[in-house]
């Protein structure tokens, strides 16, 4: 994928990157795109990474409590147990990402949207979600309790085993989604249309 706003000189590719290493790109305020770069186990809590791709990176473990990642791109990255408590993630895009277990817990995601993305035992809780959407992911297990879908369109989503009490899905339409064994005590659906919906 062509990035014609990022400076040749700030494409990092297949390096081993820490804290350190992250911290003197993010000296230089201009946009920064890390492809094929391995991130596990680094400590980014705090940094400010807004506007930056990340394509195909490994993060497994990686910490990224607090950190700005606001209109952050993702493709194809690998993040089992990230943590992105707290993170500004507003009108971030994350594409073909796996961030099985991660945590996600008082994040931003005002405007951010998930496609085709493993979130299978995530923790979503407490986050900022006006206009988030999601299309096409793998929630089971999820934590994702009082979340909004009102007025939502949501498409392939496997919720099965999640944890979706006191969430609001007031008109939102169901298409192929899998609500299976979900914790739905106390969830609003007025007006929401369930025809696609597989509630087991």
């Amino acid at each position: 994928m062509s990035h014609p706003d990022i400076d040749p000189d700030r494409i990092i590719e297949d390096q081993t990157l820490d804290r350190a290493a992250v911290e003197s790109l993010a000296a230089d305020a201009r946009l920064v795109l890390l492809r094929r770069c391995d991130l596990e186990d680094a400590d980014l809590a705090g940094l400010v990474l807004n506007g930056w791709v990340f394509e195909t990176c490994i993060l497994k473990q990686a910490r990224l409590v607090g950190t700005k990642l606001a209109e952050t791109r993702w493709e194809g990255c690998r993040g089992a147990m990230a943590d992105f408590a707290g993170a500004d993630l507003g009108e971030a895009v994350f594409r073909s990402c796996d961030f099985n277990n991660g945590s996600f817990r008082g994040a931003i995601l005002t405007g951010a949207s998930f496609g085709a993305c493993k979130l299978t035992g995530a923790n979503l809780a407490e986050t900022r979600t006006l206009n988030v959407t999601f299309q096409e992911c793998r929630l089971g297990s999820a934590r994702m309790p009082g979340f909004s879908f009102r007025k939502a369109v949501l498409r392939q989503l496997d919720f099965e085993l999640a944890d979706l009490k006191r969430s609001d899905f007031r008109e939102a339409v169901f298409h192929d989604c899998i609500l299976r064994d979900a914790n739905l005590a106390d969830c609003r659906f007025e007006g929401a249309d369930l025809r696609g919906a597989d509630l087991g």
